[in-house]
Order: structure tokens, then C-alpha cells, then sequence
């Protein structure tokens, strides 16, 4: 069957219901058969996993199993110690571990996590996972691998050890590479069959990386796909669709139907059974440059309340992404005992071993209103709680680098209308004023408590980027240089490069766009993930497109 076949018949089909549209995508279900008291048996379809299975959140000792069955049942996941080969270990190292998870129903949308811990460090798992359905039968098993993260206590970086080699120096095992990117499905551009579907993600995949940052946007909720989209150029791109993804996101339904919906391309699946994710959120989640107590005027929403609708879309990301925190679900309406409206906490430190820790930052659930930025006073973009913990665990961290995963960028400007600003800058290149203040306030603190290789990476802007902050050329002067690399997108429309705010003495080293604003993923030269391969005593960071060609390449070397 040609690809363009393929792809008649997964529309005609998928388009009938994200059910059955996710049933199609899977693997066909073996048929069990029930013995009845008058001896006919009953034919049961066992459950099939339609989603794949992703690990996530994978420190030194212990990882997040995830997946969705097609019906209710409880999961089980099976890990093995194997060797990069793949052959489970024997003797010392061996290590294989039976995991019962709790049921996935309904109210979950059949999606279920296993928080596995005491795990070993630095060690490659086979992992497999399934299903039981109420009637003990069980559902197909679907496979994958991890590596947890180098022990912690090895080395912190300093040169003081605590069994790493001799003089202090890293062991061989710290090496380590990860990729980050954002942006998937999003301006309408979905799978398309016919040029191999989301082939960014294949392109991630076959760099081996050891974990997948994604730095947000992983739906676009606000975005409709549509079946046909014809191109600048008069190309026909030819999208997979769902009914889900028919329209904007309002309803819980909706919101899943837009993870299901990425779900069923096979590159993405691929990388997230091989993969471990940490997963961050945006705007399009929910819908485009949102803030909280938000009133949306878009004619095409019925819901016009952006609470209500980013409680729907913050559940249905906690629930189809592996994050450890899996009941932290934020709830509109509640209060802590002092009457202040508390949203569930997803920022977060993932530590990597002796080498890296990562900072997850949450820029958009206690992000202040769009305005044009230039308040005297602080507003804010990540809110006081969680610039406290930033300050105290980057400070805190024994790691040579500090990682800090933004959905956002600092100096990029990024407006929202003809005024207001969404994001940090506010396109003022003077004294930091608005969000701009609380940023200055956190590289302040690491300045003063003498933090070293901090290095910001992030996505959002729908180009790639590296960016060198330094006091010389800033309106700012009381922090540190550092760099910021900007990669993406994965799977959406390419814009920019965006104009810098000067205050933060942004460089721009590198960038690299599309060729116009809203061009299509067709070609892959427009779509973009970072690369960072961790080693004893470098920080290679390179911008890759979603052929797997590399189109920038820095190398940082770590301040003792």
C-alpha cells in the first residue's frame, strides 16, 4: 500500500472518533475467549496499550512509568537490567523488578503512572508494560528502555569525591546527552503520513539521547487541523484528524483528545518508549499567551473563562505526560486556610547525577496579565514562591551545571497585540521594569551567592537561537554572564527571528528561521531541537534541524 493510501484511509476512519481513532493506531487486538454456561464462548477484545508507554522525570534512583489502555485494567511494568545491547544482566548487575501500578479508568481517561524507586543509578532498564482488564485477562505489552541517571555522590564538581576516580576527575559513566525542543502540532500543521509524520522526533531519536526535555507547547489546544491545508507554494499538506482536534479545546474530552491526537504519530512514540521526558507547559495547552483571571474575547470559544479552561488542559497534560507529581491537578475554587488561591506546584529540580541538575520552571501558572511591561514595580512571570526556590536550589546545587529549563526566553520580545507583552521583555532596553525585575532579582542572587555555569535553554519562539547575556553591554549590570540557547520548533509553524530587549545585554550569537511565517514542516530545515552531550569537562551545545543536520555548535567549558 502506498504512503498516500495509507493516509486516505487513516483519515477517513480516524476521523470518526478518538476512540476508535486510537484503537486503529494501535496494535490489532488479539481476540481471548470466555467459556459461557451453555459452552459458546464469547469473544473479549484484550486491551491494547493505543498511546505507547513513556518513562519520565528519571533521576539517579528512580523513574515514572506511564501509559494509556484502551479500557479499564491495572498496570504492570516489568524492568530488567540490561547492557547497551540490550541483554538482560546476569550475576552482579542483574536487577529485574515486577511493578504493579494502580487501575486506569475513566475518570483518568485510562491513563495510569508507576512511580518506581530504589532503582540503581547509571544503569540501562528493559522495561515492558501491560495491562489487566476486570476480568483477569491481559492486554498486549508494549516495550522500552531507560537509563537512570550517574550516582549523585560521586562527584559534585568541585573536585571533592565520594567514589569517583582518582584525583577527583568524573568517571567515564557521568557522560551524558540529552535534546530539548517545543512546539508540536501546532498552526495546523498535524501528521502528515505522506513526508513520514513528525520526523523532527525521529531525528531526536537517532542522536541516542539519554532524556527529552520538552520545553512546552506539547499540544496545541487553541489550533483546529484540518484534513487538507494547501501550502504557500500550492502543496497539499495532508494532515491525520481526529474529531477532537476538529476545533478549539474547550470541553476535558477535547483536551485529551489533543494528546491522543499527538500520540498516534509513530516517531513520537518511538522516542518516549526509548526516551525518558521532562515535560514542561505553556500557553497552547490551553490557548495562545493565556494568564490567569484571563476573559477571552476569541468568538470561536463558548467557554470565555481561561480559568476553567486551563484547569481542563492542565489536567489532561498532568495526566497524558510522565511527570512525577502525577496529583498535582489544578483546581479553580480552592483555597488554603489563609483564603489565597493555591495552583498545584509542577516546577521542579530533576538531578542528573554529579554532573547536571535540571531547574523546571512554570512561567505561566502564576504569570501576572499581559501588559506592555513597563510597571515600576515587580509583576510577575514565575511569582515569589517560586523565585525563592529557584534562588535557594540553584544555589544549593552541588552540580557542575545548572540547567534551567524555560518555557520562555528572557530577552526575546514577544508581543501579544500591539502593545502588551508576553513574555519578559517588554521592549524597553532600559533599567528593568514589570517581569523584567523579578528575572533581575534571581541573576542577582546567583551572582551574589557565586553560582557558576548556569545555562538557560528553552523554546517557544518557533526559531533557534543562541544568546550571550553579559553586564557589559546591559542596562542591568549586578549578575554574571551566561548563555541561553533557544531551539524549536518540533512539529509547527516557523516564525521569527524576534527582535532583543537590551536589558539583560543580550547577544545574538546565532539564529536561524524559516523562510516566512507560518511555513509548513515539509522540509524539515525549518524545524529545530537543541543537542547537549555532557562530558568530563565540556558542555557541547548544538541547534540541529529536523533532518539531523547540525546548524550550530557551541562548546562551554565549566568556572571551578
Amino acid at each position: 500500500m502506498t504512503s498516500a493510501s495509507r493516509t486516505e484511509i487513516s483519515r477517513r476512519t480516524i476521523v470518526k472518533g478518538s476512540v476508535l481513532a486510537a484503537a486503529l493506531a494501535s496494535v490489532p487486538a488479539a481476540a481471548s475467549a470466555a467459556p459461557t454456561r451453555s459452552g459458546v464462548a464469547l469473544v473479549r477484545n484484550r486491551l491494547t496499550l493505543p498511546s505507547g508507554i513513556a518513562t519520565g522525570d528519571v533521576t539517579s534512583d528512580s523513574a515514572v512509568l506511564w501509559s494509556r489502555a484502551s479500557g479499564a485494567g491495572r498496570m504492570t511494568a516489568l524492568l530488567r537490567a540490561v547492557d547497551d545491547a540490550g541483554q538482560v544482566l546476569r550475576g552482579r548487575g542483574a536487577f529485574e523488578r515486577t511493578l504493579r501500578g494502580p487501575r486506569a479508568t475513566q475518570a483518568s481517561d485510562f491513563t495510569a503512572k508507576i512511580h518506581a524507586g530504589n532503582l540503581p543509578s547509571n544503569t540501562r532498564f528493559a522495561l515492558e508494560i501491560s495491562f489487566e482488564d476486570d476480568g483477569g485477562a491481559a492486554s498486549e505489552t508494549v516495550r522500552g528502555t531507560f537509563r537512570t541517571a550517574p550516582d549523585a555522590g560521586t562527584y559534585n564538581g568541585a573536585g571533592r569525591t565520594g567514589g569517583a576516580g582518582k584525583g577527583g576527575e568524573v568517571p567515564a559513566s557521568s557522560a551524558q546527552s540529552f535534546v530539548w525542543t517545543g512546539d508540536t502540532a501546532g498552526q495546523g500543521w498535524g501528521i502528515n503520513e505522506e513526508i513520514g509524520g513528525m520526523r523532527g522526533y525521529r531525528a531526536m531519536h537517532q542522536t541516542r539521547p539519554d532524556f527529552f526535555i520538552h520545553s512546552g507547547d506539547t499540544v496545541y489546544a487553541d489550533g483546529p487541523i484540518a484534513e487538507t491545508v494547501v501550502e504557500k507554494d500550492g502543496q497539499v499538506w495532508r494532515n491525520l484528524v481526529t474529531e477532537e482536534v476538529s476545533k478549539v479545546a474547550e470541553t476535558l474530552t477535547e483536551f485529551r483528545g489533543r494528546h491522543r491526537y499527538n500520540s498516534l504519530d509513530a516517531n513520537m512514540r518511538a522516542l518516549f518508549a526509548d526516551v525518558p521526558v521532562i515535560a514542561q507547559w505553556d500557553d497552547h495547552e490551553t490557548t495562545n499567551n493565556w494568564y490567569p483571571g484571563e476573559i477571552l474575547e476569541d468568538p470561536r470559544y463558548t467557554v470565555r473563562d481561561v480559568n476553567t479552561l486551563a484547569a481542563r488542559g492542565r489536567q489532561a497534560w498532568q495526566e497524558n505526560m510522565p511527570i512525577a507529581d502525577s496529583a498535582a491537578l489544578w483546581r479553580p475554587g480552592t483555597f488554603d486556610d489563609g483564603g489565597q488561591y493555591q495552583p498545584a506546584r509542577i516546577y521542579r529540580k530533576i538531578s542528573r547525577g554529579p554532573q547536571l541538575d535540571i531547574f523546571c520552571l512554570d512561567m505561566r501558572t502564576f504569570k501576572s496579565p499581559n501588559t506592555d511591561g513597563k510597571e515600576t514595580y515587580t509583576t510577575n512571570i514565575l511569582g515569589q514562591e517560586q523565585v525563592d526556590w529557584l534562588i535557594r536550589e540553584v544555589s544549593a546545587s552541588k552540580a557542575t551545571w545548572k540547567v534551567i529549563a524555560a518555557d520562555m526566553p528572557l530577552g526575546v520580545i514577544v508581543p501579544d497585540g500591539p502593545v502588551n507583552q508576553e513574555s519578559v521583555a517588554n521592549r524597553d532596553a532600559g533599567a528593568p521594569l514589570g517581569r523584567e525585575l523579578e528575572i533581575a532579582g534571581v541573576l542577582s542572587a546567583f551572582k551574589r551567592n557565586r553560582v557558576k555555569n548556569v545555562v538557560w535553554l528553552t523554546a517557544d519562539v518557533h526559531y533557534c537561537a543562541a544568546h550571550h547575556y553579559s553586564p557589559e553591554r546591559a542596562a542591568f549590570t549586578d549578575f554574571d554572564p551566561f548563555w541561553e540557547f533557544v531551539a524549536g520548533p518540533i512539529a509547527a509553524g516557523s516564525f521569527g527571528p524576534n527582535a532583543m530587549d537590551g536589558t539583560f545585554g543580550p547577544e545574538v550569537v546565532f539564529s536561524k528561521a524559516g523562510r516566512f511565517p507560518g511555513e509548513s514542516p515539509r522540509d524539515g530545515e525549518n524545524q529545530f531541537f537543541g543537542h547537549v552531550q555532557l562530558d568530563t569537562d565540556a558542555f557541547t551545545v548544538s541547534l540541529r534541524n529536523a533532518n539531523g543536520a547540525t546548524v550550530f555548535s557551541k562548546v562551554l567549558t565549566p568556572e571551578r
